[in-house]
């Protein structure tokens, strides 16, 4: 289902396959050994000073069917429309303030993020797609789950791509080719 990216530069098929699908098959589940690996990836991304800010709240149908509803029930109608056909949902999370001296970790969004792309990144390794979502109510998270001080700032559905589309309007996101800003427009004074 997944569409190839054409870069201009020649780049690792792991970036080109990867892929957020908007349907994915409800039949195949996700097994064990692959979640784990998928975090065991995130585990390894770089971080500032190492603070490792990130958690993951997972949930798998079949196996933490709670969790999972609490994650649905979280995200907002739109993506709830199309999420319900992912195996595992998850909701990533951020610690804001650095453990080894409470000051303000200013990184750790973007220490999230690189968690997420090398789960991401692994995905498609095994040939699992992630898409990753920002709508969704951060309180509800909260009601049902217990975090602490951390902050829920990403969803992340999980599953094998493909299935029926829950509408038109998804598939035809789903069949669009995959496009980018050029380089010029991204980097500042490349030098290249």
């Amino acid at each position: 289902m997944s569409i190839v990216a054409s870069p201009k530069e020649p780049i690792s098929t792991q970036l080109t396959r990867r892929f957020s699908p908007y349907s994915f098959d409800p039949a195949r589940t996700v097994g064990a050994a692959d979640l784990m690996a998928l975090f065991e990836a995130a585990r390894w991304a770089a971080s500032s000073y190492n603070a490792q800010p990130w958690r993951y709240i997972v949930g798998v149908k079949g196996r933490s069917q709670q969790a999972w509803q609490s994650i649905h029930d979280a995200l907002v109608p739109a993506n709830q429309a199309w999420a319900h056909q992912a195996p595992v949902l998850a909701v990533g999370l951020i610690r804001r303030d650095f453990e080894h001296n409470g000051k303000p970790n200013v990184a750790a969004e973007h220490d999230l993020g690189a968690a997420s792309a090398s789960l991401s990144f692994e995905a498609t390794h095994r040939g699992l797609s992630v898409h990753q979502m920002i709508g969704f109510d951060a309180q509800k998270v909260r009601d049902r789950f217990d975090i602490g001080d951390l902050q829920p700032f990403t969803a992340l559905a999980i599953g094998y791509a493909g299935g029926p589309a829950p509408s038109e309007e998804l598939a035809e996101r789903d069949r669009k080719p995959r496009v980018r800003k050029p380089l010029d427009e991204l980097v500042i004074g490349g030098g290249f």
